[in-house]
Order: C-alpha cells, then sequence, then structure tokens
C-alpha cells in the first residue's frame, strides 16, 4: 500500500547526523528513494551504505556552494529521472551576544542558513516546475518565531527561511507545488556543536541536555507533511519538547 512516501524522490541536505540523518532513516524504512547531501562524505556514504542506497545516492555537498546544490539535485533527477521532495535541511546555530562581534559566526549562518535554502529551492524548482509536481520542505526553528538575547542573528536566518518560504508557496501554486516550513524546538542534533562562544555553549549544551527530545521526532513531523495527498498543503508546523518554554 502506498501511503505517499513510497518511491518518492527525496533529497536530504544536512543527511550525514542529526536531523537530516533521523529523517533519512524514517524515510527509508517507508520506502523512499533518497538522495543525500552533506560536506561529511564519509559519514554520508555510511549511511548511504547502511540504508542499502545505490551508487551516486550519496553526494558531498556544501550547501553555501551553489553549484554543489545544483549538483545534488540534478544527480537525483539523472538517477531516478525526478525529484519528488527536496527537504532543505542543513544548518547551525552559532549564537552570542551581538556586542561580541563575532561576524564569521554571523556570515557563516547566513551562508548555510539562509543562502543554502536559496540555493535548494533554484535547483529543484525547474525541474518540478516542469513536471508541475513537487514538494519543498525548509527548516527553520523555534527561533524563527522568538528572538532571545544571543540568538539575534540566527533568529534572523530562520525568520527570512519563512518569509522566503511563504513567498515561495504563493509563487509556486500553478505549478501544483507544495511547500512546508518544519520549525523545530530543542531536538537532539549536532546544532549545539556549532556554537563557539564558551559561555553560550555551556547554556546551550546544558539546555539541550535537559530539554532535547529525540531526532527522530522531526523525522514523523517530516513524514507527515510528505504523507498528505496531492490536494493538501501542510504550509507550515511548529514543534517543542513537552518542557520547552519558549
Amino acid at each position: 500500500m502506498n501511503d505517499g512516501i513510497q518511491d518518492k524522490i527525496i533529497v536530504i541536505t544536512g543527511a550525514s547526523s542529526g536531523l537530516g540523518e533521523a529523517a533519512a532513516r524514517h524515510l527509508a524504512r517507508a520506502g523512499a528513494k533518497l538522495v543525500l547531501g552533506a560536506r561529511r562524505l564519509d559519514r554520508l556514504q555510511a549511511l548511504a551504505g547502511e540504508l542499502g542506497l545505490p551508487r551516486g545516492a550519496a553526494v558531498q555537498t556544501d550547501v553555501t556552494r551553489a553549484e554543489q546544490v545544483r549538483r545534488l539535485v540534478d544527480g537525483a533527477v539523472q538517477l531516478h529521472g525526478r525529484i519528488d521532495v527536496l527537504i532543505n535541511n542543513a544548518g547551525l546555530m552559532p549564537h552570542s551576544l551581538l556586542e561580541q562581534g563575532r561576524i564569521e559566526d554571523w556570515d557563516r549562518m547566513i551562508d548555510v542558513n539562509l543562502k543554502g535554502v536559496l540555493y535548494g529551492i533554484a535547483a529543484a524548482l525547474p525541474h518540478m516546475k516542469e513536471r508541475r509536481s513537487g514538494h519543498i520542505i525548509n527548516v527553520s526553528s523555534v527561533a524563527g518565531h522568538k528572538v532571545r538575547p544571543g540568538s539575534a542573528v540566527y533568529a534572523a536566518t530562520k525568520t527570512a527561511v519563512r518569509v522566503i518560504s511563504e513567498g515561495l508557496r504563493q509563487e509556486v501554486k500553478p505549478y501544483h507545488i507544495r511547500t512546508t516550513i518544519i520549525s523545530p524546538g530543542a531536538v537532539q542534533s549536532e546544532l549545539p556543536l556549532s556554537v563557539t562562544e564558551p559561555e553560550m555553549a555551556k547554556r546551550i549544551g546544558a539546555f539541550y541536555e535537559t530539554h532535547a527530545i529525540p531526532a527522530e521526532a522531526f523525522a514523523r513531523v517530516v513524514a507527515f507533511a510528505i504523507r498528505q495527498p496531492d490536494d493538501v498543503d501542510v504550509n507550515e508546523i511548529l514543534f517543542r519538547p513537552t518542557t520547552q518554554e519558549l
């Protein structure tokens, strides 16, 4: 029985760990045909091998490079003949106070969290428009809804992902393409490891140890959005651990 995931061609960025890895495992069990992108090729190839993916389904991808994202998506089309779903998942979260002026961290967040999503959209949209079918899932964050001291730039990038996704939703209606924003709270991943400011890293690490829920929770949310009938467009899902206040 096809539950909406079986045999769908799904491309995932940031697939070598955390949310992307969990989504890949969950969707593979549901019968999806995956093409995975991430910077760490060794981990990506190990995951692809474990999931029994064909050669060419693990593509070293730095989402800050438009040509690499295009190669990932085009490779999926060459391998499987189409792309049904793109999950723009790659992201990082080096929180710090603005007064600390950690410009390199700001640039990295803008390049990965924001430009990476745009590059994914640019790569997938021509294929989906041609087939008049497809689904683009962009990963935002609770921080795309709420900003706190130390999260200003991260929250700005994740708010921008929501704004871009809403604009995309309106633009692609003539092509029957679906769009979904997923905004997780504290979910177990390597995001806390991207925090470079020592005191902030300690606080965020402690918060995640106390509150973070398994990455499988994210994977189930992704599957829910994909499983909907073609005439149902789930545009945004915001979820948190039950114990997370903000």
